[in-house]
């Protein structure tokens, strides 16, 4: 039984470890293929020379909201050609995130659209960062709904009348450790209406430690094991059809080759 963490910040200055004793970590826990997610265009370099080296690892290039305001025009046309680097899956994370303000929403906006053009033109599948800013990001994905393939909204909590949203216009909601959370019954609430068709597992490593390993910082992959044990329990299903179900879900939405 082996589990695909779908989105993870590997390239992060947050961990004490080499990258290889990392995934040595995580392969022994049973997570065996990992997408690394960028959030400015150092960290896109770094996503993409990392999964270039790592069997079963994939990268996704993005600007993250919070970069928004930093990102020049030229940056975004560095982003059109990392968009075209040999094991991208994805653009993202992208984005609006109005509870802080590192970027001006009109900013935000404005990249986000930019973003969502180039996945258009691309063909490639969005992933979404959205932060107390759920009927923008809704309104602006509107708009590109007909020329996007495919949309998930990361690290996904809740509530359920935005999931229904998500699922609505045929989108997908991807589930860290919150769901394993004391105080994460909004978070399960929506996993329980996501069907397992339209769900992807994440870590969002090195955030989010789930339980019973929260107290340990950084979150890494080999942690994911735990929120997928809670999501089967939350489903009702045997671990191993769970794990085949959405990484069968996973795989298509990105088109991983191995």
């Amino acid at each position: 039984m082996n589990w695909i963490d779908t989105h993870s910040h590997l390239t992060y200055p947050d961990y004490n470890d080499p990258i290889e004793d990392i995934l040595d970590r995580s392969r022994a826990a049973g997570v065996t293929r990992w997408i690394t997610v960028g959030t400015d265009i150092e960290h896109n370099r770094k996503a993409i020379d990392l999964a270039a080296g790592v069997e079963g690892m994939f990268a996704i290039v993005g600007i993250h909201p919070h970069h928004a305001s930093e990102a020049s025009n030229d940056d975004l046309a560095l982003l059109a050609e990392q968009a075209r680097k040999n094991k991208v899956v994805a653009l993202g994370e992208t984005g609006l995130d109005y509870h802080y303000t590192f970027s001006t929403k009109d900013r935000q906006l404005e990249v986000f659209r930019a973003q969502l053009t180039l996945a258009a033109e691309r063909n490639l599948p969005v992933v979404i960062h959205s932060r107390d800013a759920f009927a923008d990001t809704l309104a602006v994905l509107d708009e590109f709904a007909a020329r996007l393939p495919r949309v998930v909204f990361h690290c996904h909590g809740g509530p359920v009348d935005q999931t229904q949203a998500i699922l609505d216009r045929g989108w997908f909601a991807s589930f860290t450790g919150i769901v394993t959370f004391k105080n994460g019954e909004t978070a399960r609430q929506a996993a329980s209406i996501v069907p397992l068709d339209r769900m992807l597992l994440e870590t969002d490593c090195p955030f989010i430690s789930p339980e019973p390993v929260r107290h340990i910082r950084p979150c890494e992959p080999a942690m994911l094991v735990h929120t997928a044990r809670k999501l089967a329990e939350l489903k009702g299903l045997d671990p191993a059809a769970f794990a085949d179900a959405v990484n069968h879900t996973s795989q298509s939405f990105f088109v991983l080759t191995i």
